[in-house]
This record gives C-alpha cells, structure tokens and sequence, in this order.
C-alpha cells in the first residue's frame, strides 16, 4: 500500500541555539521514514550546515528573522526545504571546492554547501539576493529489507 505524503512544516528563530532543536526535530522525522542510523545522520548533518549557513551568512550571525522548514515525505523521498528572508546570494556563483588547494592553505570552514551536496541525492538553491535562500534537499527512501533466498 502507497504511503500517503506527509508534511511537516516548522519556523524557528534564526539562532544558533536553535540548531540543536533542529537537529533532532528532522532526525526524528527520518527515522519515522524508515531511515537506518547513517542516513539519519546525513540527513541531520546536511540540515545543520544548511541552517547553520543561514545564521551565518543571511542573517550575519543571529536575529529575530525565522528559519522555515519544511519536511515532505513520501514513498520514494525525504525532502527538507530550508528557507530564510536574509542577505540571499548569487547562485551562479557556487563552484565545487578544490581540495586540494583548500587542504594546502589550511583554511577552516567553507564547504557547507560541498557537505550537503556530498551528503543528499539531489540539492537545489534558489536565492535572491536582499530577499532569501530556499535550500532543497533530498534523500531517496530504499527498501531497507532484505530478501531471503530459500535453497
């Protein structure tokens, strides 16, 4: 029987105190889905960089500004659409890190949005700059059973 789409959407302050609530919000939600202990994981890593770069950058480390989340399950994918009313950004702009420039030159942080690519099946940004960012991100729902071969 098909699963029935579910959604959950959700608006915390734009702090980094809220990241946490955030965290183990989308981490119940996934594991819910049906999702094993790695994808959870990946799913929660990727949702706090994308949160954590809107405290960061649209909102220059804090505000009264709210972070939108909106969670879509259904029977094929997990989606999370992060959004925020920030700065916003040049998405034409965004290009793969070179790593090993980056690991040469020792430089800390940076590669958020390198992480969330890395971490979800499919990622899209839509962002106008003065008037905010929608990150979508999307991880694919396998059948985690295994089949049983009788001989």
């Amino acid at each position: 029987m098909p699963r029935k789409q579910k959604k959950y959407r959700l608006k915390f302050p734009g702090q980094s105190d809220n990241l946490e609530i955030i965290r183990d919000t989308v981490s119940r939600i996934a594991e819910k889905a049906g999702f094993d202990e790695d994808n959870i994981n990946m799913i929660e890593l990727a949702v706090d960089e994308a949160c954590a770069n809107v405290v960061k950058h649209a909102f220059q480390g804090g505000g009264n500004k709210p972070i939108d989340l909106e969670i879509i399950v259904d029977e094929k994918k997990f989606t999370i659409v992060v959004s925020d009313r920030g700065t916003g950004f040049d998405v034409n702009k965004l290009k793969r890190p070179d790593m090993k420039e980056y690991l040469s030159k020792k430089r800390v942080g940076g590669l958020g949005i390198h992480i969330i690519h890395t971490l979800m099946d499919e990622v899209q940004f839509e962002s106008v700059p003065g008037k905010g960012t929608h990150v979508r991100m999307s991880k694919f729902i396998k059948n985690e059973k295994k089949s049983t071969v009788k001989t």
